[in-house]
């Protein structure tokens, strides 16, 4: 099982989730440290490099989890948390790394 560890601002994403959002969030971060390789390689987005990234749907894709998965640490790092709006999400992502 992986470790998870969190980008210091993904805490003001889970913030702004509705209570049953949060829950279900957290519930997909459990199975992403279980199984890392569940999500979808993101590359280049939108010109937004985020290559070595991974993305996750949760709560009928409405929100995305994007994650890079660090083997010499067996870790997860969680660099941002919400929803896809306007590419909203990958944007976020993009300036954390």
């Amino acid at each position: 099982m992986y470790d998870i560890v969190y980008h210091q601002d993904v805490e003001s994403d889970l913030k702004q989730l509705g209570h049953r959002t949060l829950l279900l969030v957290l519930k997909k971060i459990e199975k992403i440290a279980k199984e890392p390789y569940i999500g979808i390689d993101l590359g280049n987005k939108a010109n937004l490099n985020l290559s070595g990234y991974k993305k996750i749907y949760v709560d009928n894709k409405k929100i995305r989890i994007v994650y890079k998965i660090i083997e010499d640490k067996i870790e997860i790092y969680i660099v941002a948390v919400g929803k896809r709006d306007d590419m909203n999400v990958y944007k976020k992502a993009n300036d954390r790394i």
